[in-house]
């Protein structure tokens, strides 16, 4: 019995689906434990260090977070050039 390609990726969309699931359940129980000295450190710590740690998590947040934004819009735009026949393989 032969499988279509299109089948093939169908199992790997639910596949891949059924990973990314698994890996977030695995990872819930990191997200509630909290350091106990990074909150006893914050809890005491002056509007100052408050307004650091607050600029510091947006300092790691945001460069990451706008690369995935960048680097999905370029895999959506060489999508739609591969499918429309806009790429010939030689554009390297």
């Amino acid at each position: 019995m032969t499988t279509s390609g299109g089948e093939n990726g169908w199992k790997a969309l639910r596949f891949g689906s059924m990973l990314a699931v698994l890996l977030l359940l695995t990872a819930l129980p990191a997200f509630s434990q909290s350091c106990a000295l990074c909150y006893t450190q914050a809890a005491l710590a002056g509007a100052k260090m408050i307004q650091a740690l607050k600029s510091g998590i947006l300092i790691l947040v945001v460069p990451p977070t706008l690369g995935s934004v960048g680097v999905i819009f370029v895999m959506h735009r060489k999508r739609n050039q591969v499918r429309h026949g806009k790429y010939n393989g030689h554009d390297w």
